[in-house]
């Protein structure tokens, strides 16, 4: 399946909740595409629902998107705004004969339908308005709508899914703009989608059935037909769809659990698209790699595992500046104070070997809290049973012996070997209250990683406050 125009994709979200982890990856699908290929990446905000549309929901969406590292090209296009198009492009349907005027009540169309339930007919509303006569229209309300073919199929040819055949007569003459004038969702989405010149329709197999429907609507207007792909949606780990039970589900949930970025990009990639083998990878390799063919039929599996396996991967291979960066925007996501200098310069030092072990930055933050804290620290009971009597008094030699030392591995290293085997003592045997004295913990990065990041000045104090 081919298409000669340039590439325009779009996410269409409803702004009624948070951005779920599937229109994330919708979302994601799209960018890939369109930026793979120097095309175009277009946000619309399907907001005709005034009920349950909320401000506050579209700020979470934008938010949502801006924190995945999605970008758009243009302002975000309101739905709602261009319901006057919608009814122009339903009244030139009129015109054109490929809809027409309905002025069946509601009563009316209930009564029809519980007559066909009753004789075992189908209950697809038939209208007795399709082919009356203009002279019998009555002065009253009526709705618009679409002069759907009766026989014969509609195929969507789908990009991921196949050709999908509908039987026509399983297809209604669906309303296209209401008595009252304002437009359904099914005849806005394509009115926005041809106005804006999407080319590719990338979405969730749940609108499968919509494409039939929307297909006639293009049909009717002589429009070209987007490139539809229809891709599956995203099941738990038991096999059964998404929800609350399975962990997280809203996109906020997993920036404040701490996942880079970059890694959710990845993985979320990875979540029903495949490119041979390859599991780990950047933005410029999935650029250069998506496509439409890659994505399988079946839904994919949320897994954890593998999620925290991608983030570790990411955290590992990402410098240092952004990685500081990534830090900062994770402690504001969650509410919590921006570091001081001191602690960025103590992070900062000790970063490359919290890094290579992480897998996630509030994992990363746990083995880097002895860079934040002060003075006087707070000994964890556990780390307490590791300061005795003569742990003591191997702290007071060593602060002695560590004061005239050159601040590197090899000397610190020597130092506390000589103090150790002046007591008989290995390494690993000091260790412990070294890391009681340095952090207060007794899980800690190398105490002497954490004697280089801290420096000679507060390494020496927080020796001697444990020391005596």
């Amino acid at each position: 399946m081919t298409d000669s125009r340039p590439v325009v994709t779009r996410f269409a979200p409803s702004p009624t909740g948070y951005l779920h982890i599937g229109g994330a990856r919708t979302a994601l699908f799209n960018w890939l595409y369109a930026r793979g290929r120097g095309g175009k990446f277009l946000l619309r905000i399907e907001d005709t629902d005034r009920a349950r549309s909320t401000p506050e929901a579209t700020e979470a969406i934008l938010k949502g998107l801006t924190w995945l590292g999605l970008d758009w090209d243009g302002a975000p296009v309101s739905q709602f705004e261009g319901r006057e198009r919608h009814a122009e492009v339903a009244r030139q349907m009129l015109d054109n004969g490929s809809a027409y005027k309905c002025f069946s009540t509601q009563d009316e169309i209930e009564t029809f339908r519980e007559t066909a339930r009753a004789e075992g007919r189908s209950t697809l509303f038939l209208s007795p308005w399709r082919d009356a006569d203009p002279s019998t229209y009555p002065d009253a309300p009526f709705v618009i709508r679409l002069r759907a073919p009766r026989e014969g199929q509609t195929v969507v040819r789908d990009a991921v899914q196949g050709d999908v055949v509908f039987g026509n007569d399983q297809l209604d003459d669906m309303i296209l703009l209401r008595s009252d004038g304002t437009p359904t969702y099914m005849h806005a989405v394509v009115v926005d989608d041809h106005d804006m010149g999407v080319t590719h329709i990338i979405r969730g197999d749940d609108h499968l059935t919509n494409a039939a429907r929307q297909q006639q609507v293009y049909q009717g207007m002589g429009w070209d037909v987007p490139v539809f792909a229809h891709i599956p949606l995203i099941h738990g780990q038991d096999g059964k769809k998404l929800s609350k039970r399975h962990g997280a589900v809203g996109l906020h949930e997993y920036a404040t659990a701490g996942y880079p970025a970059a890694a959710m990009r990845n993985y979320l990639a990875r979540l029903g698209w495949s490119h041979g083998d390859d599991e780990l990878f950047d933005d410029a390799q999935a650029m250069e790699w998506f496509d439409l063919s890659g994505i399988g039929k079946a839904p994919a599996r949320l897994d954890f595992k593998k999620l925290e396996h991608v983030s570790g991967y990411h955290i590992g291979q990402m410098n240092d500046a952004d990685l500081m960066e990534e830090i900062a925007a994770y402690l504001r996501e969650t509410g919590q104070n921006p570091l001081e200098t001191v602690q960025i310069a103590r992070l900062e030092a000790i970063l490359p070997v919290l890094k290579a072990k992480a897998k996630t930055l509030p994992a990363l933050l746990e083995q880097g809290h002895f860079a934040l804290v002060a003075r006087p620290l707070e000994v964890e009971e556990k780390a307490a049973t590791a300061l005795d009597t003569v742990s003591r008094g191997i702290l007071v030699e060593l602060t002695a012996a560590l004061q005239h030392v050159s601040w590197v591995r090899e000397e610190l290293e020597a130092a506390a070997k000589q103090i150790g085997e002046s007591h008989g003592l290995g390494l690993g045997k000091i260790a412990a209250p070294l890391r009681a004295a340095l952090a207060g913990r007794s899980s800690t990065p190398s105490v002497f990683d954490m004697m280089l990041a801290l420096g000679r000045d507060e390494t020496l104090a927080r020796l001697q406050d444990q020391a005596g």
